[in-house]
């Protein structure tokens, strides 16, 4: 084949591949069964009007769809029909939808559908009071709230929904709310795919179950296995305890979660705090975990207590818990901190003790050489094991318990080069209550090191003894007196004449340079801080309009499909033509519905008609508070009715009003006005309607503006206004002509 002869085959494809989409976009409705077919062209001209029998509905095909009715009203030069009564549209397995009318266009395959109308697809089911579907695009959207329920994941609920049928993904949009048997979700901006389950919520969102309660402002939940995660500002109560972090994820069939980056455990109960960078929580089992810059607090009204570790756990339950602090630990209180290699805090009990941990006892240099240890103002203590008992009424410390190689250490106040040491087998402190070290009795082979000072402060001489035990007094960190029972030995030397390498003790370590002394210092010691980078979940990404450019051509192509022609989708008024629906707050009034044809041509207008005397009102809350606004109705009757907007609660401020003589055409009239955002909402209102008036209304509307007009009552009082203060002319003799 040559390139000319292949040239030829490609524009006659091309040119037959054009006229086969044409032929396809242009394909006619068909009318499979209908019962009973008439012609009125006085009320409906050029329509065949189609009605069932006893035998079967009126069908319809186009398109590979397929529709059933009562009634159907077919423009077969439009390509277009109106459906009327238990109307289904089948479409394979993508689009089963009944409903009491649909009115659909075989040129642009729009349809919209209202009364009581429920959509199915394999996985889910949509109702509605009123919804547009797009079958091109294969798409359904609903604006004045919706429903949908799939059986394993719950029922949502929202104002606005899209549904992505290729993708089985819905879109909701305002007050979303998600039920089920385990847990609800509200959410603003809320993704669902329901062949999986999975939801993506964005805003302030909620997850709530009987157990806990999840927020975040963008997140991702698991309806299927009850397992999600939360970022931006997220967090879990958990009865007791609330988790705060940057990325949270949880499992609800555990009642477990983990977090990460930036981390807050808070116990409610116990007035306790974790910190970190890393947590695991279990709530069955009472525990929480955390590493990388763990940090305990134990909150008190005097002076709250900090533990630092590697590692932290807490366990038991709120009447009971127990903290474990593991590697590196270490504790602070304002006038008393200590280091050791595990911490374990009783809040019970009130005793807090610093351990070594034994099985690293043989090979760990801290273990070996770092024994714990115990600052409090000038004195130190170190041991084997130590014990601090509280009280956890007044928040104090009572005593103190050094087992196996106690040793306390004060350097002298004056020569800075001495130290005044004692050690023995055990330890035991007293504290008064202002938390300092008032009593210390070393047992059991005590020996002593004093720098003997007189009232002057001279030096005496340093006293060197051995004894059974040691009982020492102080007063503000130093030592007041001292008594030695069962003394074996002991001699006071001069300075001078006390031999240089028995001024200390065997075991002596003077440790001040690991003493922490603020909260910062608890972690001077750890390696640098390296915090992961979470990615997550992409930032919401706004609805795109249903009724966008390409949309909008397609619907002008129509000559008919009112639905879609009236269409405001951002009207913030419900039911915008269903007065009788409850979302329209009465009085003294009657609501006939579709009593008259409406502006478009079809019998859609209600009969609004008052009481009594006093004057009725129809109205709807506009969830609102601030912002200019405009509202329209197309309105027509016998005599006479008042449109406003008005503030909701408190003084009922009236923004703008309007007083409509009624004619017997139909005429739309709007009002508009600006509202401070005062923190109420704003209202439409068709007020002073009494038992003499009649009117019919159609097309109500509210819609956010930028600069609102004044009403013409409103101008006409301001131009009065300046026309009484407006100064009068001056006027001048003419000037001759010359």
């Amino acid at each position: 084949m040559n390139k000319l002869q292949a040239l030829f085959f490609i524009l006659l494809f091309g040119f037959v591949s054009k006229i086969g989409l044409h032929a396809q976009s242009e394909k006619k409705i068909k009318i499979e069964y209908a019962g009973k077919l008439t012609i009125d062209e006085a009320n409906y001209p050029g329509a065949k009007i189609l009605t069932r029998d006893d035998a079967q509905q009126v069908h319809i095909e186009h398109g590979g769809a397929n529709m059933w009715c009562d009634k159907a009203i077919h423009y077969s030069k439009e390509n277009f029909i109106e459906a009327y009564g238990n109307v289904i549209l089948k479409q394979g397995d993508t689009i089963n939808m009944s409903s009491k009318y649909i009115e659909y266009s075989g040129l642009t395959e729009l349809a919209f559908a209202s009364g009581d109308v429920v959509m199915k697809d394999p996985n889910s089911t949509i109702s509605s009071d009123t919804l547009y579907l797009d079958r091109t695009r294969q798409q359904a959207f609903y604006k004045s709230g919706g429903k949908v329920v799939k059986d394993s994941s719950g029922t949502i609920t929202s104002k606005i929904g899209r549904y992505y049928m290729d993708i089985k993904k819905y879109q909701f949009v305002e007050d979303v709310v998600l039920v089920s048997d385990e847990s609800t979700i509200n959410s603003n901006y809320f993704d669902f795919y329901s062949d999986t389950g999975y939801a993506y919520l964005f805003g302030p969102s909620t997850i709530t179950t009987e157990t806990s309660k999840t927020y975040c402002e963008k997140g991702f939940y698991d309806t299927e296995n009850k397992v999600g995660y939360a970022l931006k500002k997220s967090k879990i109560d958990y009865d007791n305890r609330i988790i705060e972090g940057d990325s949270l994820y949880f499992d609800n069939n555990k009642s477990f979660a983990s977090a990460t980056n930036n981390i807050t455990v808070t116990d409610t109960i116990n007035k306790s705090i974790i910190k970190g960078h890393y947590a695991e929580v279990f709530k069955e089992k009472d525990s929480v975990f955390i590493i990388k810059r763990a940090l305990a607090i134990t909150v008190q009204e005097q002076d709250s207590v900090y533990i630092h570790a590697d590692k932290i756990m807490v366990t038991g339950k709120p009447e009971n818990r127990i903290i474990k602090a593991y590697y590196n630990a270490k504790i602070f209180k304002t006038d008393l901190s200590g280091k050791s290699d595990s911490i374990h805090s009783d809040q019970k009990t009130g005793v807090t003790k610093l351990l070594n941990i034994p099985s690293l006892t043989s090979g760990d240099k801290f273990s070996v050489k770092r024994k714990p240890i115990l600052w409090n103002l000038e004195n130190q203590m170190t041991g084997d094991t130590i014990h601090l008992l509280s009280n956890n009424e007044t928040e104090k410390i009572d005593s103190l318990l050094v087992f196996e190689n106690a040793f306390i250490i004060s350097r002298d106040t004056i020569s800075k080069n001495g130290y005044n040491q004692i050690n023995g087998k055990r330890l035991v402190g007293l504290f008064n209550e202002e938390n300092q070290l008032r009593q210390v009795d070393v047992t059991k082979n005590a020996q002593s090191i004093f720098y003997a000072r007189n009232d002057e402060q001279e030096l005496i001489g340093i006293d060197k003894s051995k004894s059974g035990s040691i009982s020492i007094l102080f007063d503000n960190g130093d030592i007041d007196e001292y008594t030695r029972y069962n003394q074996i030995d002991g001699n006071l030397f001069p300075e001078s004449k006390f031999p240089e390498k028995e001024k200390f003790l065997k075991g002596f370590d003077w440790r001040e340079e690991e003493r922490p002394k603020s909260v910062e210092d608890l972690f001077k010691d750890d390696p640098p801080l390296e915090l992961p980078i979470i990615k997550g979940l992409e930032d919401y990404v706004p609805q795109e309009a249903f009724f966008d450019e390409s949309l909008n051509e397609r619907i002008n192509a129509s000559k008919r499909i009112y639905k879609f022609k009236n269409n405001k989708e951002d009207n913030l008024i419900l039911f915008e033509n269903e007065f009788d629906n409850p979302k329209w707050e009465k009085s003294a009034l009657n609501i006939t519905p579709n009593t008259v044809a409406a502006p478009n041509g079809k019998l859609e207008a209600d009969q609004i008609t008052g009481t009594g005397d006093t004057n009725g009102y129809i109205v709807q809350v506009i969830d609102k508070i601030h912002g200019g606004f405009k509202f329209t109705i197309w309105l027509k009757g016998d005599g006479e009715t008042k449109l406003m907007l008005q503030e909701v609660g408190n003084d009922y401020t009236r923004y703008n009003s309007l007083i409509v003589k009624l004619t017997n055409n139909w005429e739309k009239y709007q009002i508009e006005a600006t509202k401070e955002n005062d923190g109420s909402k704003i209202r439409c209102v068709l007020s002073s309607i009494q038992s003499t008036d009649k009117l019919y209304s159609w097309g109500a509307e509210v819609i956010k503006i930028t600069k609102p007009n004044p009403s013409p009552d409103l101008v006409k009082e301001k131009n009065k206004v300046i026309n009484q203060n407006k100064p009068k002319p001056i006027l001048e003799k003419p000037v001759p002509r010359e």
